[in-house]
């Protein structure tokens, strides 16, 4: 699936892809997204799904990277996770956006 950014999104820097088995630690509910948690990854504060740790550890490999996008920049859909999509820009690049930003096209 295609979608179209329909407005600007920036992230929150660039993270690694942390390996399964990765120790969470802070985990707190996140007030503005249910099934998300903010947590410490790596010394490193970020948002987690609730389905990517059990008992403090990364259950799969995760990345945590916002897809930094311009207005009308198309995204390839890889999953969706909640209320935020996974995808790569046209430019090869992948991460995270919100799905409220996003439009799905035709092609």
């Amino acid at each position: 699936m295609k979608v179209v950014a329909m407005e600007n999104h920036d992230g929150e820097g660039v993270f690694p892809l942390y390996p399964k088995g990765t120790l969470v630690s802070d985990l707190t509910p996140c007030p503005e997204s249910r099934h998300w948690y903010g947590c410490t990854l790596d010394g490193r504060h970020t948002y987690i799904p609730d389905a990517c740790v059990e008992n403090g550890a990364l259950v799969a490999e995760y990345n945590p990277t916002e897809l930094v996008v311009k207005k009308g920049d198309r995204i390839e859909v890889k999953r969706i996770v909640y209320e935020w999509v996974y995808g790569t820009r046209e430019d090869g690049v992948s991460g995270l956006i919100p799905a409220e930003k996003v439009l799905s096209i035709d092609e």
